[in-house]
């Protein structure tokens, strides 16, 4: 996939949420995890049985007006309000970082004015923060990979149809042009 991206959470108060996500953004190889405003410990996530804070950066923000992403890097909201874009209307960032809001509560209003965009999963009602993490990251994934094109019909894709890996071989030199006489 190209590009990266990073997972957030702002103001989150349920470890059982928080290594859900935490875990979750891991499975979908995120370049880095943050929180901000956290009402509990990153150690009381008991159900990110992958560690995945051992193997993905995880930084701590107190406040929305403290976090800082590298230069680029788009912030994006997942929040169910008028304004947002249905996720699947929307083109995902080569460079972002995704921000849910705590349980029961939304995206804080500092949080919502950093955000470049705020998307929204076009449910019924408001959904569990480590599902809505997954389908994110999901479409994300969906629309970056490199993966064949849905066949028009039922199953598989037909042989021949994945796009082959990227293969980067030696620079090409080009010659000079001549000069006019």
């Amino acid at each position: 996939m190209r590009g990266y991206f990073a997972v957030g959470v702002d103001g989150i108060s349920k470890a059982m949420n928080l290594g859900n996500l935490l875990r979750i953004a891991h499975a979908f190889d995120a370049s880095f995890f943050f929180t901000v405003d956290p009402k509990i410990k990153l150690s009381d996530a008991q159900s990110d049985t992958s560690d995945a804070s051992g193997h993905l950066p995880v930084y701590n923000f107190n406040k929305a007006t403290d976090l800082r992403l590298p230069v680029g890097c788009q912030l994006v909201g997942v929040e169910i309000t008028d304004e947002a874009v249905d996720l699947p209307s929307f083109r995902h960032p080569l460079r972002a970082a995704y921000v849910f809001g705590a349980e029961r509560m939304s995206l804080s209003p500092e949080m919502l004015a950093r955000c470049r965009y705020v998307v929204r999963i076009p449910t019924r009602f408001s959904i569990n923060v480590g599902m809505a993490g997954a389908i994110v990251m999901y479409d994300r994934m969906l629309t970056l990979g490199r993966f064949a094109p849905r066949p028009v019909r039922s199953g598989e894709p037909e042989k021949g149809q994945v796009p082959p890996p990227v293969k980067w071989g030696a620079p090409i030199a080009r010659r000079p042009r001549s000069e006019p006489t």
